[in-house]
Formats: C-alpha cells, structure tokens, sequence
C-alpha cells in the first residue's frame, strides 16, 4: 500500500475471475493503517469496477501468530459465520503464518460452499485444489499407527531399570549383564527368537562407558550375500559395480560406540575372518582399499542358533565363537519366566492402548485375570513377540474392556506339529525300548495339551486329535496323568 503496489490480497481482489461482493481481512497487528489500507483497496476495486462498499477489516483475537489453539477458535468462528451466509466462500492461503494457512484449509474443508485461492510472488492468481477428507485421513493416519504398532517390536523399555525382571531367572540374567556392562569385553547373547536380544544389546550398551555414543544394529542374516563386506566395512569407490562412491561402514559408524550383530551365525567364513581382525586388533580395511583403518569398536552379538553345533560342521570358526564368547548372556524364553509375564502383559497393553487412542473410535482394554492365566499357560514359543502379537489381534478383534481366555484363544495362531525329519540311525547291537519311548512321548504331549487348554480334556482332545473324549480319559490313566477338571 505505502508503495502503492499490489500484494496478495490486492491481487486476490482484482485479478480473481468471480468479483467478490464482500471482502473480509482478519489483523492483529497495525490498527493505525487499517483505514487507509481500506480506502486503498477500494480505490483499486473502483478503479475497475468491482464492488468495494463492503470491504471491512477485523481484530483477530489470537495470543499470537503462531499460537494454534487461539488461531483455531478465530478461524472457525469466521469461517462458519461466512460459510452460512455466502453462496461461495473464497479463502486466501497466501497470506499470514503458516499456523493461520494451516487452520484456514483445515476448517475450510469441512464446509462444502468454500474454495482456496493463492497469489504468486508474480501476483498470478490460482484457485488451489486440496484434495483430501480430513476426518478420514485423520482415521487413517491413527489406524496406520496402530497398524505399525503391531507389527513393530514392543518397546518396552531400553534400560537395565526398566527390563522386566520379577523372576529369579530374569534377576540373574540381568545382574550378570550389568557387570558385562561396565566392562569392554565383547558380548554374546543367545536365547529363542522374541527373547528380547535386541533389547538386552541396548541395555548393555547404554549402561556401558559407550553409552552416549551411538550404537549400529544389524541383521546378519536379512543382509544380502554380496553386501555383507561393504555393509559392516564400508567400500571405496569402483570397488564393485555401483560403489559410485566411498560408503563408510557399520564398523566406522560405531567407532567408539557398540555395534551390535544380530543372527552373527548367517555370517559366511570369509566375513567371519575380517570379524576376528576387527575384534583382535582394532582395524578393518573397507572393500576395494589396502589402507587399514583403526577402529574402537564394542562387539555386541546375538543368536538364536547353537554355534557350538556350527562349529562342529565347520560353519562358524572356533577362534571367533571363544572370542565373542567372553561375556555370555542366556535370555530364558517367556516360559521360562512365568513370574515376569504379568507385568510384561500389563507394559504391552499399555503400549497397545497408548497406540489406539489416537484412533477417535478405540476403546481402551485390560487382560482379565483368567486372561493371565490363560497366557501363563501357553507356550510362547515366540516368546515376547508372539505374546506381543497375539495381543494386538485379541484387542483388535473385541469390542470389550476386558479381553479374557475366549479372546486370547481366539487371537492364538495354531500350529500344526507334525512329525520332525531328524533321521533315526542304529548300529548293529544298538537296543531301544521303542514302548518306553513311545509312551515318554504321548505322556509329554498329553500333558502339554492339558496345560494349554486349562485342564479342559474338551479341547485338549481336539488339540491332540484323539477320537473322543473317552479316548483322551483311557491314554491317561493308562499314561499315569491326573487331571484337575472334568469336562
């Protein structure tokens, strides 16, 4: 104006191809100019003969101009008194903050009768397209979370503090991955798969001397063959087809920090040979160099194979196992751990709910108490990440506050047990008791079924698939097995 040229809302009002009857200007700011910012505007209007009585401008009544929850109630406010008594709604993005843009087309798009319009820098006019139904991306975008959620690892927590230990097997385990911890020597954990070997590997590092400085994780066996090497040791340029450049390596990322190799028994003999210089002198030599590098590097490595097997079939060197296997941590599978799993349910279905409440239509839930005990007497041969899983379907699947057996047995993925391919062998004056054998195994599977049905012969018939109930009542007393209900 004080320059006598056009900005946005000028050029909106001039330019626009449908002349506007009235002609709305929301300000918190300059008061003393907004009489003669009117008269400017409407001698341009004028000028062209367009309507210029009606040009008004307003005091916004907003904390600041970025201060979303008063913008929010301002626009709104406008936006529906204009909406009601217009025929269309013209809405100008261009000028103001962002936070005003933002809440302008948020408030615009839940009224049919609006359009936006911008200005370019150049004062061309644009009517803007925003194709896209708030509320439904909103419901969208929740249950995309919820989504990534569960099928994420459940993030219970990453410190020695915060792992759940009620049990005297997860106390044990803990305190001696407290005192590997404080020391340098590399790590090696085992257990099942959903044991939570990640999960310890941070806890090590966070509570070592490393611990502010960063740590590299990754998943020897999801690695590509042939990107092993560059991957962990990093390439020069040209060292192989597509090497454009030099990449730093895992190793080179960690370097006074923890690296940490999940399933290191998928690594290959001739990874494993570069492992054991790393781990004995401190240097590595990218792929395609001569140079050495030194590194400081801790080893942190995890595994749910027996390496001393692989040792013994010449799949994993014997010098690197009895290296990495100075600090051994075992992690005892969740059934192992009985007295951890009530409090482990209780995290996960905090992190389940705490996930959903973003979803305007979830109903937060709580396992009952034959819930727990319904878990306590499964299996969880996928431990934490079966548990985990088998959570977020029962909750998904109920519309209930109180997710029970009925529930949880339904979300429970069903295994087929077949027979194993292990190849029995004899030599000549071998003898078995092929009877006992026999017998030892039908009595483990019995009670097993049992234990997993509640003591309910029912069900526990269908998971065995005997005949009939009476079938199943025969095998046990002919088993030696008591049980505790009759049904």
């Amino acid at each position: 104006m004080e320059q006598e040229l056009n900005a946005a809302i000028v050029s909106l009002a001039t330019k626009s191809e449908v002349p506007f009857d009235k002609i709305v200007i929301l300000s918190n700011k300059d008061e003393a100019k907004w009489d003669s910012f009117e008269r400017f505007l409407k001698k341009r209007m004028a000028m062209i003969s367009r309507p210029s009585e009606d040009i008004k401008i307003h005091l916004a009544q907003i904390q600041s101009p970025i201060d979303y929850q008063s913008i929010s109630i301002e626009t709104e406010k406008w936006i529906t008194k204009l909406s009601e008594e217009s025929d269309t709604l013209s809405i100008n993005l261009t000028s103001g903050t962002p936070a005003m843009t933002t809440l302008s087309v948020l408030h615009g798009k839940g009224k049919s009768n609006t359009r936006f319009l911008q200005s370019s820098p150049k004062s061309v006019i644009e009517e803007v397209e925003i194709p896209i139904d708030f509320g439904q991306e909103y419901v969208k975008s929740a249950s995309k979370n919820i989504a990534h959620s569960a099928t994420s690892l459940p993030k219970i927590q990453h410190a020695f503090s915060a792992i759940t230990v009620s049990s005297k097997a997860m106390c044990e385990v803990v305190e001696k991955a407290k005192r590997i911890a404080a020391s340098e020597v590399p790590a090696l954990i085992l257990g099942e798969t959903g044991t939570g070997k990640e999960l310890m590997a941070n806890a090590i590092h966070k509570g070592s001397l490393r611990g502010s400085k960063p740590i590299r994780v990754v998943n020897c066996g999801a690695l590509a063959e042939n990107l092993v090497d560059s991957t962990l040791f990093g390439h020069k340029k040209g060292a192989f087809t597509g090497a454009d450049k030099d990449y730093t390596g895992l190793f080179e990322q960690a370097n006074h920090g923890t690296l940490f190799l999940d399933e290191v028994g998928e690594l290959k003999p001739d990874i494993q040979v570069k492992l054991l210089r790393a781990l004995q002198q401190g240097e590595i030599t990218r792929l395609g160099d001569t140079k050495t590098i030194n590194v400081d590097v801790r080893v942190i490595v995890a595994t749910h194979q027996d390496l001393t097997a692989l040792i013994e079939q010449g799949d994993f060197r014997e010098d690197l196992f009895y290296r990495l296997a100075v600090g051994i941590i075992d992690i005892p599978p969740l059934r192992e751990r009985l007295d951890d799993i009530p409090l482990i349910v209780e995290q996960l279905t905090d992190q389940i709910n705490e996930s959903g409440s973003k979803h305007p239509e979830y109903l937060s839930k709580k396992v009952s108490e034959n819930g727990i005990k319904f878990i306590l007497a499964q299996p969880w041969l996928g431990n934490i990440r079966e548990l985990w899983s088998t959570l977020n379907r029962a909750f998904l699947w109920t519309d209930s506050k109180l997710v029970g057996e009925k529930e949880l047995s339904e979300a429970i993925i069903n295994r087929r047990i077949g027979e194993r391919n292990n190849e029995v062998t004899l030599s000549y004056n071998d003898a078995v008791d092929i009877v006992q054998l026999t017998e030892k195994y039908q009595k483990n599977y019995v009670e097993a079924a049992l234990k997993a049905s509640g003591n309910v012969k029912r069900h526990a018939t269908q998971m065995l698939g005997l005949k009939d109930h009476q079938t199943l009542t025969n095998w046990m007393k002919r088993l030696g097995i008591q049980n505790e209900k009759e049904q």
